[in-house]
């Protein structure tokens, strides 16, 4: 554990804590892609599946099963007590051409040949894509509220917190992991020109826009 981990941690949770208020103080899913939500459901499962053959600590059991738990409780948010306010319509990636890729990837290029190391690898890879459904989305339908703006910002600043992690363990550890390096590393540049609009409009009080 570091500074940046710990931050990391923390503006990720920041992330779904603002996204989970937004739609239960709303009572409205207006905005936001459940595509992209079915994707981060499915990198936290099959990331923590060594929830049930290693413990490393309190801390890390904890935010493994609340970021499973979340991602849960937002499907069902935006499928089942608020499905009328779900934007079927603009929300229409398709999200098989980020996941059977990224299966793929994890099958030909990882640490070890275990079906928990691939499916971690999975994992790593789908997240570096999953916020695309929800950039989509944003793009598609030409603005997002403040609210949907401060939860993207807050969940891009986790991974590149994350990456400054991984810096900081190559260089006081001597430890790296190239799969996730160079994941969190497409990751964050897909978040670059939304984290430029959210600067100089969001925190200006304008509407964020994203280009069609």
């Amino acid at each position: 554990m570091n500074i940046f981990r710990l931050l990391g941690d923390l503006s990720h949770l920041v992330a779904i804590i603002i996204l989970l208020l937004k739609i239960w103080k709303t009572r409205s899913c207006a905005g936001i892609s459940g595509k992209s939500q079915i994707l981060f459901a499915i990198v936290y499962t099959t990331r923590y599946l060594d929830l049930f053959t290693t413990y490393v600590s309190t801390y890390n059991t904890f935010m493994k099963l609340v970021f499973i738990m979340t991602s849960i409780v937002t499907i069902f948010l935006m499928n089942a007590k608020f499905k009328a306010t779900y934007d079927h319509n603009h929300d229409t990636f398709r999200i098989e051409f980020l996941i059977l890729p990224a299966l793929v990837l994890a099958l030909l290029i990882n640490n070890e040949f275990t079906i928990i190391e691939v499916l971690w690898t999975f994992s790593i890879y789908l997240e570096s894509v999953a916020i695309l459904p929800q950039l989509f989305l944003v793009s598609k339908t030409g603005e997002a509220e403040s609210i949907t703006s401060h939860y993207l910002f807050a969940l891009g600043s986790y991974r590149g917190l994350y990456l400054l992690n991984w810096v900081y363990r190559y260089y006081a550890e001597d430890h790296y992991d190239l799969i996730a390096i160079v994941a969190g590393l497409v990751q964050t540049i897909l978040y670059c020109d939304f984290f430029y609009l959210y600067i100089t409009k969001v925190l200006k009080g304008k509407k964020l826009q994203l280009p069609a």
